[in-house]
């Protein structure tokens, strides 16, 4: 068998009939006017058996947010291998293919969602945030304090949440390390309700927070109705939550734990320094647990460590192994000075031995390089160089990526 991975040449249509079965579904015709606009063409590849198109991966174009600016980034989605093609290297062909239109394109990241963390980890992913999530009884969500509302709170429609949301988000994204720009077409795609999309829940509900006639915060969440003779067991859903400040933040988890007729209140994709923890009487009732959120690909060392900021100066030599894109092996000095970095290729004596996996899990600043270093991962070659490290990459917030793509 000859597999061909090539650029796609056909529609986005066909792209995603095929894409579709990689993951066990049904294309749904419905769906393409909302997909389509999110497609470039350009950036879609295709692996053939033949006339047959078994193989897919695509991405979307996105600035993210690092530490101190933003940077390009090609966010990998609608990544699959048709059933009967599996474990015969087509997805390692198309991940190759696709690295190297990221890299002769000049973008230094890659980043994307995984449905399983082994899978990417051998392209050079690594894991750059973590994700929280919730699930709150409703009769267990009490404030440590008494809770007066700072603002008010209303129900808007689907298309008046397509005005409203995105220009809350766009003020939060550059402090937020982890935030992606949001296009138009993404935003359709992302109040896009469809009820096979809703699993067994009903259509969202959208409210915006209010202060002093400002729209300040927002959210987005569904019901799912279980009914029994005792009473309700139902569940309230929190799809997404923005806030620009603290006030926004806890008026809208208030109105949310204070819906009637729940049961239960669910939270996906939080962040993890959410200050929930902080606000409740009861912490432990949230359940508030944490999982991998976005992984991140480093395709260009220098762009990517050039490219973000740092705390104060210091100067690392770091010998970096990256199988799956060569170009990026070898010994890098990281000289920071004053927050602003340069990179560069060296023959001293390197301090660290980290692989791109664990170079892209700092990045961000997610972890640190001492918890690498206690989870076996990389070696300090010289004492110190970890910690003298960690202190340029520090971060004053978590990173967060609060949707999926």
């Amino acid at each position: 068998m000859t597999i061909e991975v090539k650029r796609h040449s056909g529609g986005a249509r066909e792209f995603f009939e095929s894409a579709e079965i990689a993951f066990g579904e049904h294309f749904q015709p419905d769906d393409l006017p909302v997909l389509e606009p999110l497609f470039e063409a350009d950036r879609a590849l295709a692996a053939h058996d033949g006339d047959r198109m078994v193989g897919n991966a695509a991405i979307i174009s996105f600035d993210l947010t690092v530490p101190g600016g933003t940077l390009p980034a090609a966010g990998v989605s609608a990544v699959g291998v048709q059933p009967t093609h599996r474990r015969r290297g087509i997805l390692r062909q198309m991940m190759r293919r696709q690295l190297e239109e990221v890299h002769e394109r000049g973008e230094p990241l890659a980043i994307l969602w995984a449905s399983e963390g082994s899978i990417y980890q051998r392209f050079g992913y690594g894991l750059a945030t973590l994700g929280a999530s919730i699930e709150l009884e409703r009769s267990r969500s009490a404030f440590r304090l008494p809770h007066e509302p700072a603002g008010s709170i209303r129900f808007v429609t689907r298309e008046e949440a397509g005005k409203l949301f995105p220009p809350v988000h766009d003020r939060i994204q550059p402090s937020r390390v982890g935030f992606f720009t949001r296009s138009l077409a993404f935003w359709d795609s992302l109040l896009y309700d469809p009820e096979r999309w809703r699993h067994g829940g009903g259509p969202a509900f959208h409210v915006v927070h209010e202060l002093d006639g400002t729209v300040d915060g927002y959210a987005r969440y569904r019901i799912h109705d279980d009914w029994e003779l005792s009473g309700s067991k139902s569940r309230l859903v929190v799809m997404e939550l923005m806030a620009e400040n603290a006030a926004a933040h806890l008026d809208l988890w208030r109105f949310l734990f204070d819906v009637d007729l729940m049961a239960t209140v669910v939270g996906r994709f939080l962040a993890v320094d959410d200050p929930l923890l902080l606000a409740m009487a009861e912490p432990r009732r949230l359940r508030f647990t944490i999982g991998d959120a976005l992984w991140l690909r480093i395709v260009d060392v220098e762009g990517a460590l050039v490219g973000r900021r740092y705390h104060g100066s210091g100067r690392v030599v770091i010998e970096l192994r990256d199988e799956f894109c060569p170009w990026n092996a070898g010994r890098w000095a990281r000289a920071v000075r004053e927050g602003s970095a340069a990179a560069e290729r060296t023959e001293e004596a390197p301090e660290l031995d980290l692989d791109v996996t664990d170079l892209a899990a700092t990045y961000l600043g997610a972890f640190t390089v001492a918890q690498l270093l206690a989870a076996g991962r990389g070696r300090e070659l010289s004492a110190g160089s970890a910690a003298r490290l960690d202190g340029l990459l520090r971060t004053d917030r978590a990173p967060w990526c609060p949707a999926v793509f």
